[in-house]
């Protein structure tokens, strides 16, 4: 309500540094590094050998860090409302919620995509750039504009 703070928000999303991301993601990624930390634990502790002395405080580790998550996961859904801003409607599909608590980037990268466009005489094979996500659980493709 206090129109000095809007500004300076304003101001401070609007610089180039915040690449004109609104402060909520700012606020919302700490939680979201949290509850990725015990599948990256996971992941150190099946690549440590199981007769190694770091073993035993790397299950330790993942047992505190998943105590840590389970306490972080209920806040995280409960300030789902920022999600609602980031929905994105492909073609006529329903609302895409593409921030979620249990969704991670697996990879992502450019790539050259082959589009075939067959005509009534002829057939015509066009190159296109296009940008993946690879996520755990779905696979965005994307163009510039």
């Amino acid at each position: 309500t206090n129109p000095a703070f809007k500004e300076v928000l304003s101001r401070i999303e609007s610089h180039e540094d915040c690449r004109n991301l609104p402060m909520i993601s700012f606020l919302i990624l700490p939680m979201q590094r949290v509850t990725r930390l015990p599948l990256l634990m996971d992941t150190i502790c099946q690549k440590t050998p199981k007769d190694s002395a770091k073993y035993e405080n790397c299950k330790q580790a993942l047992k505190e860090v998943s105590k840590v998550r389970s306490q972080v996961i209920p806040v995280v859904r409960r300030q789902s409302s920022w999600e609602e801003g980031l929905q994105w409607d492909f073609l006529a599909l329903q609302p895409f919620p593409l921030v979620s608590s249990s969704r991670w980037l697996v990879k992502r990268g450019e790539l050259t995509a082959y589009v075939e466009d067959t005509g009534l005489f002829s057939k015509r094979t066009s190159k296109q750039q296009v940008y993946f996500f690879l996520f755990n659980d779905v696979l965005i493709i994307t163009k510039k504009k």
